[in-house]
């Protein structure tokens, strides 16, 4: 890539860094004057991507102007982001490569030159993100599970080969290496860019939920649908609302007791109540000193639970002492420093120094922060751990809803015994059957991982014990975390207590647990007993660790080995013993909980530049199997019609040179008429394929058994798979249906079906679908295959109380219309029961946000918002989503 080069209408002169005088640069702090000086940070960034790029064409010097006047235009216009990188995880990463090569193809056969079609921005894709479980028992661990998910991933594995020789622009991170927040972290974020000489700041978008983490270290960044994240990779600019930015004050000090992911929880909150969503965060103020840049990428990590695009600490003081740990060169640190001071992109520590202006500003007071849990079915419903035990028994009281399980009140003490590994036990409301220590947020922040080890460590040496029947697991981000946990002598604690390292990458949080023994499933559906999973991540939605596991419980990872050695969540801490350890005594928990000063100590010891070192040389090296696996060097991709992995998708076949105007929908069925908070889990499950799904049945038809199956998530580069995938979640609730099943009704024939199978007849007779959804349709991870499977299974537009943002821009991307019923309306009000065929014309001119009417069979007429926030948006629409509009440039 090089440098910027000189003669657009927008290029202020480059300047050479005073210390450096060979390092060359934009001022755009001299460029912006005082208004710049009064910009929170996170917009001084994007204002300086905006310089860099201004072209006069996709970048115009009206859109620089436009964010240097922030404080006017905030919310009111659009402005382009070109981020100086794009990250892929596997998740992701194989659709959008399949992608690539479909889209050579498809430019072939229209006439183009199939060559020209490559990244235009730095790209990385992380091919390890996800692990599947086989095997979680010493010694069949990380070597057996890396062995497994090789073999069964050969396929896949050699297509990213092939990208890796054909595709210019891009890197591919081989396996065995970490997951892609965390490999993004470690290794690939350079906080300032220097290509030539030239300097300039890092930012980037990711199509893994987890890519705000980079936020903590000062580098700009937000998690985008694989949709999103291609078109940033042929250097078409995202469109984004230029946003309010939310100051979060900081202050006090923070509690020894408290973890990070205590700290993480309580802004959670604050900010939730504070209507973050859509909104930048920028933190400031005394506290944000105390915190390490592993407490700030764990709290950065959070932000899309309160619906925020990003979450963003400055570079300061405390973020140069990580790097200089981290072994980064000290001239490079020297020029970082200069630079980010010339342009004013560091933060002073001293209370004397100007804040930026923010829309508004949200405090919070560290020293109330208290440790909590969340759950047991939504990440946003915390729980005091001293709580933890009446809550419990308030949601075993309550009606079945977001927290409730009804059970009745005589059976709320009800136990059922069980014998297992030649011992009986009773399993009664509250028991834990899944503790996880899991490859997501935490395994960012030493801290908190080490005092998992160490109070593993203390309460094995108090005789404390885990019962065997608890499916325990330990699955960190990538080798640095086992490094760190082995060094400081804690790791053959955990081991003890049943928390092996199972190997990296996401695994129970996406639902790729190893399931529970056949004598605990039992017991659990004979005493219809509410079981439950606690777990170090961010999500706990349902039906993601196991359909018989109710309650979902995310906590600190030393939370996660206490309610482990406890075996309940009915537990009072505070007054009730863990267990009985040697000589008969009850040991509770302050007995083996770290000290901070405990921590610190062992932190400085084992989290050093060595571990950085170390994980460098891994990354420069690559491994064995990855060296040696061969792969085709063909400019097309060579297909195999037999493959179960890879298929050419048919997203490219009306591939043409001018956008159309959008066809009108007429007389369209309702697929699925949903209520609120539908996750893209729901929509697009990750985990496991289920025996009796439309996705088996047509994996059996191609020979394969269910051991071969894989999961969703390592079959995303097969629309066949996919979109037979879609709405296949066992927790999807239909209003069509009454209950929770991956079915709805074929309104012509009467016939119940599964939804694909239902969507598949619709297209044979020629009928396009729509789906009605009540409010935040689309909660969850960004993942594309929950708009390209409704796609592919002939929706048109989904009619919504509201969207998440990241979805609802990949409907657009894909050219499904997100209809927003006004505002206190919705199907209920309007006397809708789904059973009507709708009629939607979308007239020639469209506009933002415009109003358009809805006819339906029964004569009803009603009213609906488009969705389109901007004109580009508009333009992806009518060019049949951003894919089309992509392939088009190389025509």
């Amino acid at each position: 890539m090089d440098p910027p080069s000189a003669g657009s209408p927008y290029q202020p002169v480059i300047e050479a860094l005073e210390s450096h005088p060979q390092k060359k640069f934009y001022n755009v702090s001299k460029l912006g004057g005082a208004k710049y000086d009064t910009l929170p940070y996170s917009i001084r960034v994007l204002f300086e991507a905006s310089v860099r790029h201004c072209d006069g064409f996709l970048v115009k010097e009206g859109d620089a102007m436009n964010i240097l006047d922030w404080r006017t235009t905030q919310s009111h216009v659009e402005v382009p982001f070109c981020p100086a990188r794009v990250v892929l995880q596997d998740f992701t990463g194989i659709p959008a490569m399949v992608d690539f090569a479909a889209m050579r193809e498809a430019v072939r056969n229209a006439g183009g030159d199939p060559v020209k079609v490559n990244p235009a921005c730095p790209t990385d894709l992380t091919v390890d993100h996800s692990l599947q479980i086989d095997f979680s028992k010493w010694p069949e661990t990380v070597l057996k599970n890396q062995e497994m998910e090789f073999g069964r991933n050969r396929e896949r594995l050699q297509f990213f080969k092939w990208s890796s020789k054909v595709f210019k622009n891009i890197s591919i991170i081989p396996p065995e290496t970490g997951m892609a927040h965390q490999v993004n972290l470690e290794y690939l974020s350079k906080v300032v860019f220097e290509v030539k000489d030239f300097l300039y700041p890092d930012s980037l978008v990711g199509t893994d939920s987890h890519t705000t983490m980079v936020n903590g270290l000062g580098i700009l960044g937000w998690g985008v649908g694989g949709i999103e994240a291609e078109a940033a990779m042929l250097g078409v600019p995202l469109t984004l609302t230029l946003p309010e930015v939310v100051g979060c004050e900081l202050t006090g000090t923070v509690s020894p007791l408290a973890t990070s992911i205590d700290i993480v929880l309580s802004i959670t909150k604050h900010l939730r109540q504070a209507e973050v969503a859509g909104k930048f965060v920028e933190f400031f103020g005394s506290g944000v000193s105390q915190l390490s840049v592993a407490d700030r990428t764990t709290i950065a990590n959070m932000c899309p639970e309160y619906g925020a695009i990003l979450s963003f600490f400055p570079v300061d003081n405390v973020t140069l002492k990580h790097l200089k740990h981290t072994g980064l060169d000290e001239a490079k640190l020297e020029v970082m420093e200069a630079y980010l001071k010339a342009v004013k992109l560091f933060r002073n520590d001293e209370s004397s120094s100007r804040e930026p202006e923010y829309s508004q500003v949200v405090q919070v007071n560290l020293s109330s922060i208290v440790p909590y849990v969340s759950g047991p079915k939504r990440s946003q419903d915390r729980v005091a751990v001293n709580n933890m035990k009446s809550d419990f028994q308030a949601c075993l009281n309550e009606k079945c809803g977001v927290k409730g399980f009804q059970v009745a009140a005589e059976k709320q003490n009800d136990t059922v015994p069980v014998e297992y590994e030649g011992h009986e036990y009773k399993l009664s409301h509250g028991c834990v059957v899944v503790a996880a220590v899991i490859s997501c947020t935490n395994n960012c922040n030493p801290s908190v991982m080490l005092a998992a080890g160490l109070l593993a460590k203390k309460a094995v040496e108090a005789g404390l014990v885990v019962k065997p029947y608890i499916r325990t697991s330990l699955s960190p981000g990538s080798g640095m975390v086992t490094h760190y946990l082995s060094s400081s002598g804690v790791l053959p604690y955990l081991s003890k207590l049943g928390f092996e390292v199972v190997g990296y990458g996401c695994s129970t949080c996406v639902g790729n647990t190893a399931p529970l023994p056949e004598a605990i499933r039992n017991a659990i559906k004979q005493g219809d007993i509410i079981a439950c999973g606690v777990l170090s991540g961010t999500k706990n939605f349902e039906g993601r660790l196991c359909d018989c596991v109710r309650a979902n419980y995310l906590a600190s990872p030393p939370l996660v080995v206490a309610y482990a050695i406890a075996g309940t969540v009915r537990i009072d801490f505070d007054t009730e013993p863990l267990g009985t350890g040697f000589g008969g005594k009850s040991i509770y928990l302050r007995d083996i909980w770290p000290t901070r000063k405990e921590l610190h100590t062992v932190e400085e010891e084992c989290v050093i530049s060595s571990m950085f070192k170390e994980l460098k040389e891994k990354m420069e090296k690559g491994n064995k199997r990855w060296n040696l696996l061969e792969a085709p060097e063909s400019t097309l991709f060579p297909w195999d019609s037999k493959s179960t992995y890879i298929r050419c998708p048919s997203f490219f076949d009306k591939l043409a040179k001018d956008p159309v105007s959008p066809q009108p929908v007429e007389n369209a069925h309702v697929l699925l008429y949903l209520g609120d908070s539908v996750t893209t889990d729901h929509i697009s499950p990750a985990g496991s394929i289920a025996r009796s799904s439309a996705a088996a049945k047509y994996l059996t038809s191609k020979g394969l058994t269910p051991r071969e199956f894989n999961s969703y998530g390592a079959r995303r580069g097969n629309d066949a798979v996919m979109t037979r995938g879609t709405f296949a979640n066992i927790k999807l609730l239909n209003k069509f249906i009454g209950k929770p099943a991956p079915k709805t009704i074929h309104f012509p024939s009467g016939q119940t079906l599964d939804v694909f199978e239902a969507a598949e007849l619709y297209q044979r007779e020629g009928i396009p679908v729509i789906i009605l959804a009540g409010k935040k349709y689309g909660l969850g991870s960004s993942r594309d295959w929950a708009a390209k499977g409704p796609f592919l299974l002939g929706v048109k537009a989904v009619l919504a109380e509201s969207f998440e943002k990241v979805h609802r821009s990949q409907l657009i991307g894909i050219g499904i219309a997100p209809l927003q019923f006004r505002p206190g309306e919705n199907p209920s009000t309007l006397g809708l029961t789904g059973k009507e065929q709708f009629s939607i014309l979308f007239p020639p001119e469209m506009s933002p946000r415009m109003t358009l009417d809805i006819k339906t069979s029964t004569g009803k007429v009603f009213s609906v918002i488009a969705l389109f926030e901007n004109n580009m948006e508009i333009t992806l629409y009518k060019c049949g989503g951003s894919l089309n509009f992509v392939a088009r440039r190389f025509l």
